[in-house]
């Protein structure tokens, strides 16, 4: 049942201390009911996947685009990696290395929409894929019925990291990511990305040894204020455990192209990014990393997602297996 809930009522006590968004979606949390399943604040230990090994990190600073995909039905209602009980209806995401709970905005780049969502579990695990997200994150982003979408994914610094230290303190985070997607803005898809730190040069027979990438540096995306004349009457339902939760609101973004590659491998040394693509019949891509020449090999661009999960497969079992898939 529908129910209409004044945002001055809301928001009284957040115009009085001149809040930002990172307090409403603390005013939002303290309401929320205690349970069993409201999680902990976990980062993790290392772990492999399919011969991938990931490293889970607090990390408030993350940029990356790629390919997201959402849960399946047969996940509702299990268990987090957090502790939390998972509700695909809720604006929740797993991701493989973010401390969990932090807070990150997902804009579909292939139609605009951004919503702001929850990390609160480890995945995915299928390749190629960056983020995993609820299936009503998946149905506002607009990607339900196709299953997978380019995306961009960054946190949110300042209110990941009062989400992290609440969830330290024992405090209920469920219900930050409802509250701040009535403030969400959209990412700008032309911002420059990271180039993959999670990923080291490959070891093929004919190269030397491997170069390791260190991460670039991404600027932070500041807070918007939540002023007093952007206040609107809060569209919501009551929730079973009594909370009330804000419908979501999808921001609206510029849609901007993007090319689907498979990247084999980064090198600092052209001779070795070069052996490697002649050994795969595909190009190098030079590019500048925080002042740092790098030589990105790939293949492609795909034409969808599908053509890319094929050219992955194949060089993920021969001899590029770190390949992973990239969007730009």
């Amino acid at each position: 049942m529908k129910n209409t809930l004044s945002a001055l009522v809301l928001a009284s006590a957040l115009i009085v201390t001149g809040c930002a968004e990172t307090q409403f979606g603390a005013h939002v949390a303290k309401s929320a009911m205690s349970t069993p399943s409201q999680g902990k604040y976990k980062v993790g230990n290392p772990y492999l996947i399919m011969g991938q090994e990931y490293y889970p990190q607090e990390n408030f600073d993350y940029v990356e685009t790629g390919i997201a995909s959402w849960y399946g039905p047969g996940f509702h209602a299990k268990q987090t990696a957090n502790g939390e009980e998972f509700n695909t209806n809720e604006l929740t995401a797993a991701h493989r290395t973010l401390q969990m709970p932090s807070l990150v905005r997902v804009t579909n780049l292939e139609n605009g929409r951004a919503v702001v969502l929850r990390v609160n579990d480890r995945g995915p695990f299928a390749r190629g894929r960056i983020i995993d997200v609820s299936s009503r994150a998946a149905d506002l982003l607009g990607f339900k019925g196709k299953g997978t979408a380019k995306v961009r994914v960054e946190t949110l610094p300042a209110e990941s990291r009062q989400i992290a230290n609440d969830a330290k303190a024992g405090k209920d985070t469920r219900g930050y990511e409802v509250a701040l997607n009535g403030n969400a803005r959209p990412a700008n898809p032309s911002q420059p990305v990271t180039l993959y730190p999670d990923q080291t040069a490959l070891s093929v027979a004919t190269l030397t040894p491997a170069d390791t990438l260190q991460p670039a540096k991404v600027a932070s995306v500041e807070s918007v204020p939540l002023s007093p004349d952007r206040l609107q009457p809060v569209q919501g339902h009551i929730a079973p455990d009594g909370r009330f939760l804000p419908d979501p609101v999808v921001t609206q973004g510029p849609v901007v192209h993007t090319n689907i590659f498979v990247q084999a491998g980064a090198f600092s040394d052209q001779a070795n990014a070069q052996r490697l693509a002649n050994a795969l019949g595909a190009k190098v891509y030079p590019t500048n990393v925080a002042g740092k020449s790098f030589y990105r090999v790939r293949v492609g661009p795909f034409q969808n997602v599908e053509q890319a999960d094929a050219a992955l497969a194949q060089m993920a079992n021969g001899s590029a297996p770190k390949a992973v898939i990239v969007v730009e």
